[in-house]
């Protein structure tokens, strides 16, 4: 029965789980809380699928902001100056693939395939 409730509502210890970050996201200080709540709107607009993406990820990412909060680092000190690229960066360290990426490896693939059906049949340049 629990499989059955599984299929049909998701993996009952990760909605914990995702409960639990939101909770935690929700405590944090001010200023922490608002750029980590852009930070995950920006994560899961470009990809990442809520608890489905890796709980870990949201649970590290917290973790990351709570830890700031408490040595009272600066956001741009713990973000750099491009939080974009740092929300990338983050998220590729756990696997997350946006379509943007599926599309640029699809070209990528395209594009080798090319070149390997024109292998020998396009004369070089001089």
């Amino acid at each position: 029965m629990n499989g059955l409730i599984d299929t049909v509502v998701g993996d009952r210890n990760d909605k914990r789980r995702w409960k639990q970050y939101r909770a935690r996201v929700a405590a944090l200080p001010g200023g922490y809380r608002t750029a980590a709540e852009g930070l995950e709107r920006y994560l899961l607009h470009a990809g990442a699928q809520g608890y489905d993406a890796s709980v870990q990820m949201w649970e590290d990412l917290v973790d990351i902001f709570e830890q700031a909060a408490v040595d009272g680092t600066r956001l741009r000190d713990l973000l750099g100056d491009d939080p974009v690229a740092f929300a990338d960066e983050f998220s590729a360290n756990y696997g997350s693939k946006d379509w943007r990426t599926r599309e640029r490896q699809r070209l990528l693939d395209a594009v080798a395939q090319g070149e390997t059906e024109l292998a020998g049949t396009v004369p070089p340049r001089d």
